[in-house]
């Protein structure tokens, strides 16, 4: 190798080194972040995150207001319930007194013209009207009269208070007389007819 061929070789290395050299310098130009970018970074992860919590804190809040009413509501409706309720226990029957109230009258009345005759049919038939009044009052409030004539014993209705012997077996198990009549009130019975019943 003549000293011609190195000083070529030489210039090729050198020539190489200077574009290696070129590639440092560009990435030593890139421009660096400063403080000053890196400030600007933080601050609007910052800003951000004051942000989400400021929103977070709003639905805390709307939600605390929600939950606050629902409980006031409720505690009205309970306190409103509770005073419906008891005024429908205080006054329940009001409807049920208010349509007896005629009949009272008419008993009144009937007291008063007693005093006026001695004629037993007329004071028999005041009375027969009067009850037949009352019990039309009653069945209108959905009360009615258990049946007790030729019926069979039964004891969700009737409550047996003697045993009729001897009256055959055609009227064994069948309410012979009722000695207390019984009333359903809307087809709860309210009171059981006393009966005898045959056996």
């Amino acid at each position: 190798m003549t000293e011609k061929d190195i000083r070529i070789d030489d210039e090729d290395t050198l020539n190489e080194n200077p574009i290696e050299e070129t590639d440092k310098e560009a990435e030593d130009n890139e421009p660096q972040p400063t403080d000053e970018t890196q400030q600007d970074h933080d601050d609007e992860a910052v800003d951000d995150e004051a942000q989400a919590a400021a929103n977070m804190q709003s639905q805390i809040d709307d939600l605390k207001d929600k939950y606050l009413r629902s409980v006031a509501e409720f505690d009205n409706y309970r306190k409103r319930t509770l005073k419906e309720r008891a005024e429908l226990i205080l006054n329940g029957g009001e409807k049920f007194i208010t349509a007896i109230l005629p009949v009272i009258d008419d008993m009144e009345r009937a007291i008063e013209n007693g005093q006026k005759t001695d004629d037993p049919d007329v004071l028999r038939e005041g009375m027969t009207l009067i009850h037949q009044k009352f019990m039309k009052i009653l069945e209108n409030q959905g009360v009615s009269c258990i049946v007790t004539e030729d019926a069979d014993f039964d004891t969700d209705v009737h409550e047996a208070v003697a045993m009729v012997p001897g009256m055959g077996d055609d009227k064994k198990g069948k309410v012979i007389d009722c000695l207390q009549k019984g009333y359903k009130l809307n087809d709860k019975v309210i009171r059981h007819a006393k009966v005898a019943v045959g056996s």
